[in-house]
């Protein structure tokens, strides 16, 4: 999670809202994202995402089965999805999303009974640190 919160630093840092992810598989770091949606000009890159293209890159597999992906944030419905159309086994994660939260705060995607895969989900891993840099960043914007 130290990792992903250094993303979500060089997020910060180049005005993108400050979430970063990790790929973890076997204890070895395969993928890295941070928002990057202004300067990619892409609505779908957000931390998580880009975590999962790289993981997937450095695997040469779009199933991540066994992986571990750590985020600061809660992941959206989007990056939800993917970590089930992925097979990710674990999610773990900083600070809850409560306006679009879609594994705990509005929905329940990444572990429904109704898909093909469920998502173990973990939150509340340096949630402080989490909540305070995404805190300091919109309070900056206002």
């Amino acid at each position: 999670m130290e990792m992903a919160l250094e993303s979500a630093r060089e997020a910060e840092a180049a005005g993108e809202v400050p979430v970063g992810a990790v790929v973890v598989l076997n204890g070895n770091v395969v993928g890295r994202g941070r928002n990057s949606t202004i300067a990619n000009c892409d609505p779908t890159a957000h931390a998580e995402i880009l975590a999962l293209r790289e993981a997937s890159a450095t695997l040469h597999s779009y199933r991540l089965e066994g992986a571990v992906l750590y985020t600061t944030l809660e992941p959206c419905v989007m990056c939800a999805g993917a970590l089930v159309n992925a097979r990710v086994a674990r999610l773990v994660f900083g600070a809850r999303d409560l306006r679009f939260g879609g594994v705990r705060s509005k929905f329940r995607i990444a572990d429904s009974e109704v898909l093909n895969h469920r998502v173990e989900i973990a939150e509340g891993e340096l949630g402080p640190a989490c909540t305070e840099i995404l805190q300091r960043f919109f309070a900056n914007k206002r």
